[in-house]
């Protein structure tokens, strides 16, 4: 291994919107249900500030829920609307920053996944593409156009905030059978109006919400967009089963306004596509010419499980970095950032440990991770 040469390519600055990073690395959104009422607290500002005094090159906080009456999924993550939440949110930004970092929010709408009866509306439905029974109980709403379009407003809100707040830029949860997801992708959207249907129809949420956060926030204000195939429940699914459908999803929304696309996969490292050797981030450079988040494992020699996370399988996992492989994807122009989940959980300082080539001190991934939220 050539650590000059690693550090070259992954440790060169770029820029991002009206400012550059300092490297490559991006830390991945990773949900910690540590806000209580939604509201992060001086805990949650400590915990993003250690990752930034770790090196990192770009911080995506936790998913955060919109101002919609069911956005919310899961106990104690957090919003990103109300007084509280976002004072607790500028008190994140402006620790970031003290320690030379920068940071974007993550803005999310759990949809059909939420857990039914949840914070802060528990006699509501869940709000999604289709309405959804269970033993005669309607628990998934269809929404309408009202629905909709107040959904869509949500997120441009939310955007317009993180702006004001003084966030780097602000990335949209389009993945993992989410919102946005469930729009996307056939298996959960059956619709038979505007929204369903085609590709085309079926990306068309996605599109309105893009096109209305672009124009809720300055034109050098960066807007990413996540978007996987791989679905919560679903490792196997995809919206598109060829780099041909994969441009009819996504050219779209670069033409709303999506600067960046992080590109979520399990194997960073592993084809997208038979017969074809690029990976998703890749795959999406191709057919879109935007810039591109990888992630997918990185650091670890174990792929990432959602049961990992739920506790219902060994979540421990050891230190496995492989420079040479990012190293050459980030110099061929595969991809142009490359994200890190679990192995930044494990050790705040592994960027730094990375650029220094102190790779043997680097914290194994174990439950530790999971249960501490400053480290």
């Amino acid at each position: 291994m050539d650590s000059d040469n690693s550090q070259k390519a992954l440790f060169e600055s770029v820029h991002f919107g009206k400012k550059s990073l300092n490297n490559r690395f991006v830390m991945a959104p990773m949900t910690r249900n540590r806000s209580p009422e939604g509201v992060p607290g001086d805990d949650v500002a400590r915990y993003y500030r250690s990752r930034a005094e770790g090196g990192v090159g770009l911080i995506i906080t936790e998913g955060t829920y919109v101002n919609h009456p069911v956005a919310n999924g899961y106990p104690n993550v957090p919003a990103f609307h109300g007084e509280a939440a976002l004072a607790g949110w500028k008190k994140v930004v402006d620790e970031v920053h003290a320690a030379g970092g920068l940071i974007i929010p993550q803005i999310w709408h759990c949809g059909k996944e939420r857990m039914p009866g949840n914070w802060p509306n528990p006699e509501l439905p869940n709000a999604g593409p289709m309405d959804i029974e269970v033993d005669g109980v309607l628990v998934t709403k269809a929404m309408d156009q009202q629905d909709i379009d107040a959904a869509v407003q949500a997120f441009a809100q939310a955007a317009a905030d993180a702006e004001r707040l003084g966030f780097d830029g602000v990335e949209i949860h389009g993945a993992h059978g989410y919102l946005i997801d469930q729009f996307l992708w056939e298996g959960t959207n059956q619709r038979t109006d505007g929204y369903g249907g085609s590709i085309e129809n079926r990306t068309r949420f996605a599109v309105e919400l893009v096109s209305a956060i672009r124009a809720a926030v300055s034109a050098d204000f960066p807007v990413v967009f996540r978007f996987s195939q791989w679905k919560l429940g679903d490792y196997d699914a995809r919206l598109a089963h060829n780099p041909d459908e994969l441009a009819r999803v996504l050219k779209p929304l670069a033409d709303a306004g999506v600067d960046y696309f992080h590109a979520s996969t399990r194997r960073m490292w592993e084809p997208e596509f038979e017969g074809y050797p690029y990976n998703l981030a890749t795959w999406t450079k191709q057919v879109t010419g935007k810039p591109v988040i990888t992630v997918g494992s990185v650091g670890l020699d174990k792929e990432f499980r959602v049961g990992h996370f739920t506790r219902e399988e060994n979540p421990d996992a050891k230190s496995k970095v492989d420079l040479r492989q990012l190293e050459q994807g980030v110099q061929a122009g595969l991809y142009d950032l490359v994200a890190v989940g679990r192995a930044i959980l494990a050790d705040p300082q592994w960027t730094n440990k990375v650029r220094d080539n102190r790779l043997d001190e680097i914290t194994h991934f174990d439950t530790r991770a999971l249960d501490e939220l400053v480290s």
